[in-house]
């Protein structure tokens, strides 16, 4: 037992589990393996990271090949991150634009709470609808078509919105703007796998995490001025400037990031290297990637890459580049659905998704109880609520940002070596902590505001949030570095979960709060997210396990999807 994971004794080699170089290890196979300090002692089968204080294994192990993202300058794949980071706060600006305009817009169309709130909830439906087709795409052609796919959508969608007559057609519009976000909330964090090995991860899928939930609820904030000031419409002209401006950007700084692999190297990318026999041909595959020098990072480094020409600039600009999968594009739409049984995806749905919707809640009652008696706040006033929740969002991306990474290496080293993607889980102890009392808190403060007033409330709706972003990241990276070869579909049933779990409760929750107030939602709600965090206690112990029988009882080849 590592750490209180179970260890498996019917795989060779679990998927998942890699040794990182930090300390000595015995893996199964009695493959003995000691932490390199040195260029001479390095493994000269594997890769390593030599930018730290020691070498750290490269998981997943690079090609010789210098258009595998894996090889590119660490400065061009975090250009391409932050590029990608600042169109997803555009699109995540979309979700809670309306935040703070319940009221106006209730009297422009002429409609009740609840059609307003469903403005939203069509919009979050679109992101569902559109995740099944893109993702698949995805799988089949790469990532950059939909990135600039949705862009061009992000700018269309809000030129139609802002220009829209009557509800009707600002509802479709708002269906569109969320066929528009799904590249961005479903395929960002899948393309951090592509470009980064799993110590490398950490920060930016944290980044990734701060882009999406940060720059949606900093929207209200300006919404609200901007209402007051310029007319709603104005927040929607705005996201399309901003996403025009954005899209040469995109269209010239992000290329294909997805990359098809001779033999897998993303399922824990060592095991093909440290379990030679698994091979069908083992001594080529070694001969390829034996060469000791090809020590860093983002350098190139080996005889066969040197002699490799990467692809000409124009080319790379190129919508597609090839198909990186063979599978068929109807068995990868329909994937997702068996994966709804996988526990690991289930535990991942219900981290991320759960603290998402119950956002839904607290922003009826932004917009129900604080708009009337006894504070009467206007748009301006209730989009200052949302200040708390963004600067939630940044404590929650520090905090995941630094305990990601560090905590993975830490309690590896302390495993002998031996990296286990359950380490991860440890970032769902403060999330299920602050995430919970920001519930509870909020629900208790709100059912009296005459005697708490608005700073109360707007603190614990800030750790609800941070609570939100640790969940999101931790379940992220999990799904990542323990079911890679599952993770664009594991993504697609996160984005389909909390999409249609948020639609949901835009259906009800205005009538929810107003039969049984406040404190009384929000006290089921806090235990129902308690429940939640506390699965993550069998999933660290059985994790190991999980990962064994999954691989062993592959769900995909038992439906036929594989």
């Amino acid at each position: 037992m590592g750490l209180g994971i179970l260890d498996d004794h019917l795989l060779q080699h679990v998927p998942g589990t890699a040794f990182m170089g930090a300390g000595s290890a015995v893996l199964p196979g009695g493959v003995q393996l000691q932490t390199a300090t040195s260029h001479e002692e390095l493994d000269p089968r594997l890769k390593y990271d030599m930018s730290g204080k020691k070498p750290v294994v490269l998981i997943p192990q690079p090609s010789d090949d210098p258009d595998d993202p894996l090889n590119w300058s660490l400065f061009r794949r975090d250009l391409i991150t932050t590029v990608l980071c600042m169109v997803s706060i555009m699109a995540a600006t979309l979700g809670p634009i309306l935040a703070a305009n319940t009221v106006t817009l209730a009297f422009v169309w002429g409609r009740t709470f609840t059609d307003v709130a469903l403005l939203t909830g069509y919009h979050l439906l679109g992101v569902g609808v559109a995740g099944f087709i893109f993702v698949p795409s995805a799988r089949v052609w790469g990532k950059r078509h939909l990135y600039i796919l949705g862009t061009t959508l992000l700018v269309l969608s809000s030129v139609w919105g802002g220009a829209a007559k009557t509800y009707k057609s600002f509802l479709w519009a708002r269906i569109i703007q969320g066929v528009a976000v799904a590249p961005f909330e479903a395929l960002v964090n899948a393309s951090i796998g592509d470009l980064y090995p799993v110590h490398l991860r950490g920060k930016r899928m944290a980044f990734t995490n701060f882009a999406l939930f940060g720059g949606a609820f900093f929207t209200p904030v300006i919404v609200g001025k901007m209402t007051s000031v310029m007319g709603w419409r104005w927040p929607l002209y705005f996201v399309a400037i901003f996403s025009g401006v954005l899209f040469p950007i995109v269209f010239f700084c992000v290329p294909e990031t997805a990359y098809r692999r001779k033999f897998n190297t993303d399922m824990a990318s060592t095991e093909d290297l440290l379990f030679p026999q698994r091979n069908e041909n083992p001594s080529k595959e070694l001969k390829e990637l034996s060469d000791p020098t090809a020590n860093g990072a983002s350098k190139p480094t080996s005889v066969s890459q040197q002699s490799q020409k990467r692809t000409p600039y124009i080319q790379r600009l190129a919508l597609f580049n090839g198909r990186k999968t063979d599978e068929s594009m109807l068995k990868l739409i329909l994937r997702p659905f068996p994966l709804l049984f996988h526990p690991a995806v289930l535990w991942g749905m219900l981290t991320q998704g759960t603290l998402i919707g119950w956002t839904v809640v607290i922003g009826v009652v932004l917009g129900i109880v604080f708009m009337g008696p006894p504070l009467w706040f206007t748009e301006v006033k209730t989009g200052y609520m949302y200040t708390g929740a963004f600067l939630g969002a940044m404590l929650g991306f520090l905090m995941s940002g630094i305990l990601s990474d560090w905590s993975a290496k830490f309690l590896a080293k302390r495993n002998g070596g031996v990296y286990e993607p359950e380490f991860r889980l440890f970032l769902v102890i403060p999330q299920t902590v602050i995430g919970v009392v920001g519930l509870f808190g909020f629900g208790w403060t709100s059912a009296d505001i005459g005697k708490y007033g608005q700073y109360w409330p707007t603190f614990f709706f800030g750790m609800e949030v941070m609570g939100m972003v640790l969940g999101a990241t931790a379940s992220a990276l999990y799904l990542v570095d323990a079911h890679r070869d599952l993770s664009i579909e594991s993504f697609t049933c996160l984005l389909l979960f909390k999409n249609f779990f948020s639609f949901a409760l835009t259906w009800f929750a205005v009538d929810w709060v107003q039969k049984h107030g406040v404190w009384e939602v929000f006290r089921y709600v806090g235990v129902a997210q308690l429940a939640v965090g506390l699965l993550s206690i069998p999933m660290y112990i059985f994790g190991k396990r999980n990962r064994s029988f999954t691989h062993r009882h592959d769900i995909l080849a038992m439906t036929g999807l594989r």
